[in-house]
């Protein structure tokens, strides 16, 4: 995922910036930069590939200097090269910036400033930053109240840095929702700059975490934290452990908690390098899917365990929706005793987090005699789930440490509304006007998910409410069916608390039996096709004396005048919504468990990878 290391001391910026970059390389990026001030001008040496061939370009071409910024990046818009990559330099080349997130509303504003004869050289959004930060201090302000000014200006969730020549004893960052962390390094004469702990943890252990829509203003002697709005803000200083795994944690108090909220940069690089909001197009190249064998399917299996089947369930709905070819859902372990009906017009599509799977190795191995073309949504590279198939899709999320999985049902998520897009388009299912408006709701998500995490400590009260539970039922229609599959399996998971999803419309044919004051229902009722359908669930639950949780749409007045608890979600186009709605049960799970005093990363009887029968 994007990596930003800066730096403002004494020493020479860039050493430390390629330093600090290689430790955050495990994260996954294809192209590399750093600008460092050098005297009264900025330097830049940026380029496509690995961080091999950043050090070449500085081994060639020194650059030297303080401060400093650099970045390792996932292309969101515009394709992996010299001049895409970060940093990106400002006009009149007196201010620079990195960017970690999509800027929603680039396009209005890259053609606000192309009307007042701003050139922009990248096809990035982030160029629309560093931009409008000028056309700010070209009205007179500093470059802190410009930065002020922009970050107000852009949506979306962001983790933003910028220098500039002419103020060079500052380095200016913010942080806006969740798309990635901003924390700053205290040192002695010196501060640092990162997207996360590991990248500064050599140079000091002391570390202020940057909440959503704060701003820093770092000089090498201090620094300065305010709202977006301009109050100040008394920071809370941590003190990092030297151990990996403290410094990997940070400011969670568990690899699970940390994961859910990792899910908005997640996400942003599940994107990266793979929609094109300009054209309005997918591309997922190592899928090696061809116009021709795109026209030939006729039928997808997907087959997974656990998590990973309830993603594949939402796949179905999408695929199906958009693509209009017929999907089945089968449980790797189910697969091949159940003789599928395959011949090489089947696809057989695995989704595991692993890639080591046994049982979905065993369905794809079965799909392989059978004749069938194999896909793998995998987030291990190079696992055999990857190299079985004929073509994958990366999950593009980084390690997941927390055995109970998060990140890694999100990003299949989005993964299968890419897949669907990119099949109809190449089937000639949807016509061009329908498919730039589904991707361009793609363009929302991040900032969707990072505003459902905002809710995290309403979501923590309702879990005190409930940690005493013996059991809970979870109701979900349609597109949020496997929703309540996977929020109960999350509930069972980390808490030991039983639980049960069903599709909400079955609730009369048995479930309602268990229904009264000790008996939980919760209801996933967002405003989606089937709304009403949920209103009607709530109602034959409150009628039986149970209570209920809703997760529903912000506003919903029909939702907040019948549910007891309600865990509110942002509205979103419905076939995205499974991506926001998991989210407060993924939380709400967590809190229960760490109230109850659970090993929440290491759940009894489980294990990350299931690689056996």
């Amino acid at each position: 995922m994007c990596g930003i290391v800066g730096y403002i001391g004494p020493q020479d910026a860039t050493p430390i910036i390629l330093n600090g970059l290689k430790r955050l390389e495990y994260r996954g990026y294809d192209s590399a930069g750093l600008a460092v001030l050098n005297g009264d001008r900025i330097e830049i040496r940026r380029d496509a590939g690995k961080l091999s061939r950043l050090a070449e370009l500085v081994n060639g071409s020194p650059i030297s200097g303080s401060p400093g910024i650099g970045h390792t990046r996932w292309a969101t818009h515009g394709a992996p090269s010299a001049r895409n990559a970060h940093p990106h330099l400002g006009a009149s080349g007196r201010v620079v910036v990195v960017h970690n997130g999509i800027v929603e509303n680039f396009l209005e504003l890259k053609d606000e400033l192309t009307a007042e004869g701003t050139q922009f050289n990248s096809d990035t959004d982030t160029e629309t930053i560093v931009h409008l930060v000028e056309h700010h201090q070209a009205a007179g302000l500093d470059l802190t109240e410009a930065a002020r000014r922009t970050f107000n200006q852009i949506l979306g969730a962001h983790g933003i840095v910028l220098l500039s020549a002419d103020e060079p004893d500052k380095i200016v960052c913010a942080r806006i929702g969740n798309a990635g962390g901003v924390v700053i390094g205290l040192g002695e004469n010196e501060n640092f700059i990162a997207s996360d702990i590991p990248a500064i943890l050599e140079h000091t252990r002391k570390v202020i975490f940057l909440e959503s829509r704060q701003m820093a203003v770092i000089t090498k002697e201090a620094v300065r934290i305010e709202t977006l709005e301009g109050l100040p803000v008394q920071p809370e200083v941590h003190t990092i452990a030297w151990d990996a795994v403290s410094a990997e944690k940070g400011e969670y108090r568990h690899f699970m908690q940390k994961e859910i909220h990792e899910q908005v940069r997640a996400l942003t690089d599940t994107l990266a390098g793979r929609v094109d909001f300009n054209d309005g197009r997918i591309r997922l190249p190592e899928l090696n899917l061809t116009p021709e064998l795109a026209k030939r399917i006729r039928r997808i299996y997907i087959t997974a365990c656990g998590t990973a089947a309830y993603a594949g369930m939402v796949g179905k709905t999408l695929i199906e929706k958009i693509a209009r070819v017929p999907v089945e859902v089968v449980i790797g372990s189910e697969f091949r005793y159940s003789d599928p009906i395959i011949d090489e017009d089947t696809v057989v599509l695995a989704i595991s987090q692993s890639g080591e799977t046994a049982d979905t190795l065993a369905a794809m191995e079965e799909g392989r005699k059978k004749g069938a073309v194999l896909w793998s949504i995998v987030n291990a590279i190079g696992s055999q789930a990857m190299r079985m198939a004929d073509g994958y899709i990366s999950m593009q999320t980084g390690p997941e440490i927390g055995v109970a999985s998060t990140k890694a049902f999100t990003a299949p998520l989005v993964d299968q509304y890419m897949l669907a897009i990119l099949l109809a388009d190449l089937r000639g299912t949807i016509d061009d006007a329908t498919r730039r408006a589904l991707v361009a709701d793609l363009r929302l998500v991040p900032d969707l998910v990072s505003r459902t995490l905002n809710s995290e400590p309403e979501i923590e009260r309702v879990a005190l409410k409930l940690k005493d539970i013996h059991s809970c039922l979870y109701l979900g229609r349609g597109i949020n069916m496997p929703i309540a599959y996977e929020g109960a399996l999350k509930l069972k998971e980390i808490s030991y608390i039983h639980a049960e999803g069903y599709p909400a419309g079955e609730m009369k044919h048995g479930p309602i039996a268990l229904i009264d004051e000790d008996m939980p229902v919760l209801c996933l009722t967002p405003k989606d096709p089937w709304h009403e359908k949920m209103i009607s669930q709530i109602q034959q639950a409150k009628a039986r004396g149970g209570v209920v949780i809703a997760v529903a749409t912000e506003g919903d007045e029909l939702v907040e005048g019948l549910a007891d608890h309600i865990l509110w979600v942002p509205e979103t186009p419905w076939m995205l919504s499974p991506v926001v709605t998991v989210i407060p049960l993924q939380i709400l799970a967590y809190h229960i468990a760490a109230i109850r005093g659970l090993d929440v990363d290491q759940p009894r009887n489980l294990a990350k990878s299931v690689t056996v029968e």
